[in-house]
């Protein structure tokens, strides 16, 4: 069982490192106050393809991987207590 923890903890703390880079990497998207105000059209090229830029892809590995990071967590308290 020693065995399983460390196996766990080596790629809880994979993932923890590559989430941190990720997270970094990402610009900001957020509009703010002006944003709301003046909207913002979902209906030019940009905004339908938007998960194929390099900025989707890095937010949509940012939630896979923040979602690995919980699930390992939880397994890892798991295995502590046992």
């Amino acid at each position: 069982m020693e065995v399983v923890k460390y196996i766990v903890l080596g790629i809880y703390l994979v993932i923890c490192i590559a989430v941190i880079i990720i997270a970094t990497i990402q610009t900001k998207d957020s509009q703010g106050a002006s944003g709301t105000i003046t909207g913002s059209s979902t209906s030019n090229f940009y905004e339908k393809n938007k998960g194929r830029t390099k900025v989707g892809k890095l937010k949509k590995w940012t939630i896979i991987l923040s979602v690995l990071f919980a699930v390992l967590a939880i397994l890892l308290g798991i295995l502590y207590v046992i």
